[in-house]
């Protein structure tokens, strides 16, 4: 598991929230230890991290995480909401760079990123969460390459777009979903029509069958009748002759 994998488990999960982005980062300056202080715990790893909560309202923090030398616990240090950062200063507009300073109400810190590919995009991130949950009095970008303040503008071109193509999918789905039942009804119809039609087909020719059955019987009863008459006639002339 990587280290941010982790801290997002050990350090975020717990409060139900969600880590958007962290940053190894080292200090720019080494900060300056009070002569009496003792008791230190020794070199660390620090992160900055940006979170959310699940819960709606939704509520950002920036938060400063260390790792201890020789331990594997993260640890939560400081915290500041969104609203409380002020300034984010990318130190150079013209090219990628390490560097970067944070300003809070009540606190100011120089970092440097592990690299600069990492620190672009925290910037990134950090700039369009800005752009999400602070609706007034947005913290100020200065000193940041164009690229990286444009992209959340990009990621809401690309949700409208994806909002417009799905809307135009659903709207796709019903027309053709009418258009099948209006053909499906026109099938039924023309199904129902052609059963109707061999039904009055077969009717007719049952009808028509019948006539000619009972033509057939009357010329047969004709036939006989002649037959039976012929019968007598003969047998008359003969006992005449008889005689």
């Amino acid at each position: 598991m990587s280290a941010k994998a982790a801290i997002n488990k050990e350090v975020f999960v717990p409060h139900d929230e969600k880590m958007l982005a962290a940053v190894q980062v080292k200090r720019k300056t080494k900060k300056k230890i009070p002569f009496l202080a003792t008791g230190g715990q020794g070199d660390y790893l620090t992160f900055i991290c940006l979170s959310v909560t699940n819960k709606k309202p939704a509520h950002v923090t920036v938060t400063k995480v260390k790792q201890f030398q020789g331990s594997s616990a993260f640890v939560k240090r400081s915290q500041w909401t969104l609203d409380q950062l002020r300034q984010i200063n990318g130190i150079d507009s013209n090219k990628d760079c390490a560097e970067f300073d944070l300003t809070f109400d009540n606190a100011f810190d120089q970092w440097v990123a592990g690299s600069a590919g990492e620190k672009c995009t925290f910037i990134q991130i950090l700039h369009h969460t800005c752009q999400r949950y602070i609706p007034m009095r947005k913290p100020e970008f200065v000193n940041c390459q164009a690229k990286l303040l444009g992209e959340a503008q990009a990621v809401d071109s690309v949700v409208v777009r994806c909002k417009v193509f799905m809307n135009r999918v659903r709207k796709d789905l019903v027309a053709h979903h009418s258009l099948l039942r209006r053909q499906g009804n026109s099938i039924l119809h023309s199904a129902a029509d052609s059963v109707t039609s061999a039904v009055q087909k077969a009717s007719q020719a049952l009808n028509e069958r019948g006539e000619r059955l009972g033509r057939a019987e009357e010329r047969t009863a004709d036939m006989m009748n002649s037959a039976e008459q012929f019968a007598v006639t003969a047998h008359k002339l003969a006992m005449k002759h008889k005689c």
